[in-house]
């Protein structure tokens, strides 16, 4: 299969909303908590944002990539990719689309705000050329535990 990636589409909602959901039951690697039904996926990570991409197997949605305008030419972005099928890449080809989107778009900053227990969410910011800038230190989570947010950094 040929791994791309392009500016999401209405018919990729139900895909990636499945995919956003089983991150979500996995937990551990993503800030949201709770569950969502597709429109409210749709509104959140497809209405709402700024840009959105998303990785192709071949035709198979494996995961999404969004960025919202924080002001000031900073974008703000969240990844996601599927776990339980895996495909090596998929992160890599959606950052170039996002990062040349941006650049394109006149956008000159974008932040990742990542829970400390994602280790693999840090690693992949890292590798995507990303710097830390700041640690919220013990926001917490829906059931009280205390968890630092690292925000990291990539001046475009």
């Amino acid at each position: 299969m040929t791994l791309t990636a392009r500016k999401t589409i209405a018919a990729d909602a139900p895909a990636l909303a499945d995919l956003f959901n089983h991150t979500v039951r996995t937990g551990g690697t993503t800030a949201h908590e709770e569950e969502w039904d597709v429109a409210t996926f749709q509104a959140y990570y497809m209405d709402d944002p700024t840009l959105v991409h998303t990785a192709l197997n071949g035709d198979t949605p494996v995961g999404f990539q969004a960025v919202s305008d924080k002001g000031d030419g900073v974008l703000s972005i969240g990844s996601f990719t599927d776990q339980r099928n895996p495909v090596r890449g998929a992160g890599s080809v959606m950052f170039a689309a996002t990062r040349a989107a941006a650049k394109e778009a006149g956008f000159k900053v974008i932040d990742a705000k990542i829970r400390a227990d994602n280790v693999p969410g840090l690693a992949y910011y890292s590798k995507m050329g990303f710097e830390d800038f700041k640690v919220d230190k013990g926001v917490p989570l829906a059931d009280g535990t205390p968890m630092d947010r690292i925000t990291k950094r990539l001046i475009l």
